[in-house]
């Protein structure tokens, strides 16, 4: 008789609640840890140019800037006013003179976004920032 009296066995259950609990935590914790940073904040070296010096600069205007602010045009100092009304000659001469900014590698963005803006403004669009 003992046959016909078996224990059945319960299917196992799986509880799911722990593992809810558990998944919960872990994204909690990545959340909680991950570390979010604004772009002002990185650390940004920007990287060498590979090609440069493969297009020679065949030009007969260069306007250097040196690391600290001093503005050349073709190796005559020269200041940001003066900038202006020297382009605007060359551009009256030829509008196709390209135009090659050598910068320090230190000199403000600002300095070097001026320069670019005021060859645009003249109508000299052919320009180029010169790089190692």
């Amino acid at each position: 008789m003992s046959g016909l009296y078996q224990k059945r066995r319960r299917k196992p259950e799986m509880n799911l609640l722990p593992l809810i609990d558990v998944l919960v935590m872990l994204i909690f914790f990545a959340f909680v840890t991950m570390q979010f940073r604004s772009a002002a904040t990185l650390n940004i070296t920007l990287p060498k140019v590979e090609t440069a010096g493969e297009n020679e600069f065949k030009g007969t205007v260069t306007i250097g800037v040196d690391n600290e602010g001093v503005m050349s045009f073709n190796g005559q100092v020269v200041t940001e006013d003066q900038i202006e009304d020297l382009l605007q000659q060359v551009k009256e001469v030829n509008r196709d003179i390209p135009v090659l900014i050598a910068a320090d590698e230190s000199t403000p963005l600002k300095t070097v976004a001026f320069l670019m803006d005021a060859c645009r403004k003249t109508g000299l669009n052919k320009f180029s920032l010169q790089s190692r």
